[in-house]
């Protein structure tokens, strides 16, 4: 079959690998009709995720058409049409029976966090999605079969971004009133705003340095800031907001802009990628204020201002969101129009254009948000 593998830092290639294979009697193989390149799919090309071996098939977020299941599958037959969530789950650990799938015990040989699709060695090693086929560990768990009067591209985001804006929302305590500061406008920081807007938040405050995502949020009702016009963006959002946000949702991780020390000490492997965003969030928060960690980070961090959210009573909250645990919830509310994240895909692409799509992605080209791949 056809699949985008890495190839090296910042290459990707598109390749013949085999066919997955039922391996355990809960497998079950898609056929892939939709997938799509997410923004954490960049830290393993850039060579900031450890582990990850040459010809390893890329992507997580991934749908399609069941072919095969194992003896032992339940849940969903040959013939349904399913979105797979990201996270790897067994369904039956302490973690997975209280709906924390990312954290599952028995997915991730190779560590404590649970396995993630298409994410390295060190996530448990399994193929990613941009593919021809998938195999699908687990298959009574993670893959829900979806309404056919929906289209793939309202769906899609089920496996990923739509549950984990959603679970910043709503990790954060979004809610009435409340001042909001969203760092990070690609497709999860764009739906975190969603998200945040129709949890009632009175303010949002969207921030970026680039153009075109910025004007994307303002056509949510956020306003706007490019970091790139101030000194401090963290004190410049403090005094916007008379004190700080209630709430700031990280959605940036390590892919922030790195000070000339920062690349050093990530080249050297002393830290793991820019903390920019945490400095912001460190100043533009509240005292008692929240800040939600969605954005993907590396191991440790030189300089993290601990003391700056000590001494302001400020709640820290982050991780991997348990997407499966979120699914059901967010399919209703597609089924009701009550959200819609089709509008930030702004390309629609065959699979073996994966290297061009990964490049106008990367290098934001073309005004690309979202892409989305079809083998």
């Amino acid at each position: 079959m056809k699949a985008i593998v890495y190839n090296g830092i910042q290459e990707v290639q598109v390749r013949d690998v085999p066919d997955p294979k039922i391996e355990k009697k809960d497998d079950i193989i898609i056929k892939v009709t939709s997938t799509a390149i997410c923004g954490s799919d960049l830290h393993l090309v850039h060579g900031m995720i450890k582990n990850l071996p040459h010809g390893f098939v890329l992507g997580h977020e991934t749908m399609g058409i069941v072919e095969e299941v194992g003896p032992e599958v339940h849940t969903v037959k040959k013939g349904d049409r399913v979105i797979v969530p990201f996270p790897v789950s067994c369904g039956h650990c302490w973690f997975c029976q209280h709906n924390h799938f990312s954290q599952c015990d028995n997915s991730n040989p190779n560590g404590e966090a649970g396995g993630i699709f298409g994410y390295s060695d060190t996530y448990g090693g399994y193929p990613g999605g941009q593919a021809e086929y998938l195999r699908v560990p687990y298959g009574n768990v993670g893959p829900l079969v979806v309404p056919e009067e929906l289209t793939d591209e309202q769906v899609l985001f089920l496996t990923d971004i739509l549950p984990t804006s959603y679970w910043g929302a709503d990790m954060a305590g979004v809610k009435n009133n409340d001042t909001v500061v969203v760092l990070g406008c690609g497709p999860v920081g764009l739906l975190t705003i969603k998200w945040a807007a129709l949890r009632g938040a009175k303010r949002i405050i969207a921030v970026d340095r680039v153009g075109y995502r910025l004007n994307h949020a303002k056509g949510y009702g956020a306003e706007i800031l490019n970091f790139e016009d101030h000194d401090n963006t963290g004190a410049y959002i403090k005094d916007l907001t008379s004190g700080g946000a209630d709430i700031v949702i990280d959605c940036v991780g390590m892919d922030g802009k790195m000070s000339t020390m920062e690349k050093i000490e990530t080249a050297l492997k002393l830290q793991g990628g820019s903390k920019s965003a945490i400095e912001i969030s460190s100043e533009a928060v509240r005292k008692c204020g929240t800040v939600m960690m969605v954005g993907v980070y590396g191991g440790r961090y030189n300089l993290f201002p601990l003391g700056n959210f000590f001494s302001r009573n400020i709640t820290l909250k982050m991780g991997q969101c348990p997407a499966q645990a979120y699914t059901k919830t967010i399919l209703r509310y597609i089924q009701e129009g009550k959200i819609d994240a089709t509008d930030i895909i702004t390309h629609k692409l065959s699979l073996d254009k994966g290297s061009y799509a990964y490049s106008i992605f990367d290098a934001k080209e073309d005004n690309c948000i979202k892409v989305v791949l079809k083998p």
